[in-house]
């Protein structure tokens, strides 16, 4: 009798419905798994908005009159791994960088594992100058602020360096 079992098991794993619903239940937990993925990135960026938002009066001392998520429109929302800009105000271990890409001023944390750099060259939380041009990368915080992990100094943009090309008389 255990043999004639082991013969049935044996006949319907090899037979062609029994390789396609396990395929198919396969794709179905590939796609679910694909699916997860993707409401997990959106939560968190929704999220770091949702953060951004409220914690703005605290991180920039003053109120927030426009709603940064006009709701249906998910394409304002700032990045929140990272920033591209320049500094604009520094009161460590915080800096403040106006993001080039969607023009919002986000908070950047330093803490001891920060690694500055200036091309090839490490440089310290305090070799940084309002108007250096800088990318930061790093992870957001439950206050809407980045915890930079990397912060590279850049040369700043052509055009946007120093005054005007046009105007000589103008100042930065």
């Amino acid at each position: 009798m255990n043999i004639d079992i082991k013969n049935k098991i044996k006949a319907m794993s090899e037979s062609k419905v029994f390789k396609i619903v396990i395929y198919s239940f396969g794709i179905a937990v590939a796609a679910c798994l694909i699916f997860q993925a993707g409401v997990f990135v959106g939560f968190h960026r929704v999220s770091f908005g949702h953060d951004w938002e409220n914690n703005y009066s605290m991180n920039f001392g003053t109120p927030y009159r426009n709603s940064l998520i006009p709701i249906g429109n998910f394409g304002n929302l700032p990045n929140a791994h990272g920033a591209i800009g320049k500094i604009i105000k520094i009161e460590l271990p915080t800096i403040i960088v106006m993001d080039d890409k969607d023009k919002t001023e986000k908070v950047i944390l330093i803490n001891d594992d920060t690694e500055i750099h200036n091309m090839r060259k490490d440089e310290t939380a305090n070799d940084l100058k309002v108007d250096d041009s800088v990318v930061v990368i790093g992870s957001p915080d439950s206050k809407g602020q980045i915890e930079a992990k990397l912060i590279r100094i850049i040369p700043s943009p052509i055009g946007n360096s120093g005054p005007n090309q046009n105007n000589p008389n103008s100042t930065k």
